[in-house]
């Protein structure tokens, strides 16, 4: 629940931002979120999508399967080269032997870690390394770091909010501008373009 006036909305991750912190993560054995951040970011899927998934879906194939929680729809997602290729150097460092266990275990071994936690260790970890969002940092910033990188790859194109719309779940195009923050940035750049 939110205090009055504070501001609980999110935003993207600037994507050399995200590049940097992925980097150091890794370089500083922070593999667990290392994971969780690129993962969440390369695939878009929502938190509790996220913590569910094993080392084992990453192997053997170039398509994640998975049912999605909230929607119950199965979703099937390309594994791109990248994001193959963190996993496999993360899974090796983390000297992971069971590839069926889960990616995102919690302490104790027996279940995944709690959305709760990821998001007050993500608040730490932007902190530690200097990176500022506007809004509160959530385990949204992962997919709306997605969304913001393919509209600016494709200059805001109606497609590639389409494309968006289809791959969050949204019921519609205005769903996903909302979500993303371009529907405010629209009608701020509509004020600027008033000139005398």
């Amino acid at each position: 629940m939110s205090v009055l006036g504070q501001r609980t909305t999110t935003t993207s991750m600037d994507w050399d931002d995200f590049k940097s912190l992925i980097g150091k993560l890794e370089r500083d054995g922070e593999y667990k979120f290392c994971l969780l951040i690129t993962i969440g970011v390369f695939t878009g899927l929502r938190i509790g999508d996220l913590l569910k998934l094993r080392f084992n879906q990453f192997e053997n194939s170039e398509i994640l399967t998975i049912q999605e929680q909230k929607t119950k729809k199965t979703r099937r997602i390309k594994i791109n080269a990248d994001l193959k290729e963190i996993v496999e150097r993360i899974k090796g460092r983390m000297v992971v032997t069971d590839t069926n266990q889960l990616i995102f275990v919690n302490r104790y071994g027996n279940k995944p870690i709690d959305k709760s936690y990821v998001n007050v260790k993500l608040k730490e970890l932007l902190k530690r390394y200097n990176i500022v969002l506007q809004g509160n940092p959530s385990t949204h910033t992962f997919r709306k770091t997605l969304g913001s990188r393919v509209l600016r790859l494709n200059n805001y194109s109606n497609e590639s909010v389409i494309l968006l719309m289809e791959l969050f779940g949204h019921s519609s195009p205005s769903i996903t501008k909302k979500y993303l923050g371009i529907r405010e940035k629209e009608i701020h750049d509509v004020y600027d373009s008033i000139r005398l």
